[in-house]
């Protein structure tokens, strides 16, 4: 019975290790040791537990029926095995991580879209010492100065200076 749980959940640790960051590669290391050791002792377990013999401990002991009484609540002894109660609280967590991931990487995609456009146009205008004043208010408009509305120099509000 445990060598088909330990198989149900095994773990593949070369695509975990991928993900480690080096800083963390100790902690990784030493959560691997550990769990091949907790694997090994539990492979090494039988898959049934070894039978009482009962015969044996009522020669044994003087007393009697202290080992028939020990026998019948041993038998009547059921540990239940625990349930899983965080799997879908944890699958849940997971798509909502997966969504925001694909929207952070939409918007990613569209910045990156964005970032080419201005390097395209940085790439194709003329060289700064090259350009005119005209040359440069029409590729950077926020530099025009608005000399009807300031009428004298700086030519912008001193709030902006």
């Amino acid at each position: 019975m445990a060598g088909r749980r330990v198989a149900l959940k095994a773990i593949d640790w070369v695509a975990f290790a991928e993900r480690v960051p080096p800083n963390q590669r100790g902690m990784f290391n030493a959560l691997k040791t550990r769990s091949d050791g907790i694997s090994a002792k539990l492979a090494s377990l039988p898959e049934k537990p070894v039978a009482i013999d009962w015969s044996f401990y009522r020669s044994a002991v003087a007393k009697a029926g202290m080992v028939d009484e020990f026998e019948k609540k041993f038998k009547a002894l059921q540990i239940p095995e625990p349930t899983d109660t965080q799997t879908s609280t944890i699958n849940a967590q997971e798509a909502e991580a997966n969504k925001s991931a694909q929207a952070y990487i939409e918007g990613s995609k569209a910045r990156i879209a964005q970032y080419e456009e201005e390097l395209a146009k940085f790439k194709n205008m003329i060289p700064f010492d090259q350009m005119t004043i005209e040359d440069l208010n029409s590729v950077f408009p926020e530099t025009k100065l608005d000399k009807v509305k300031h009428p004298y120099w700086p030519h912008k509000p001193i709030a902006e200076l």
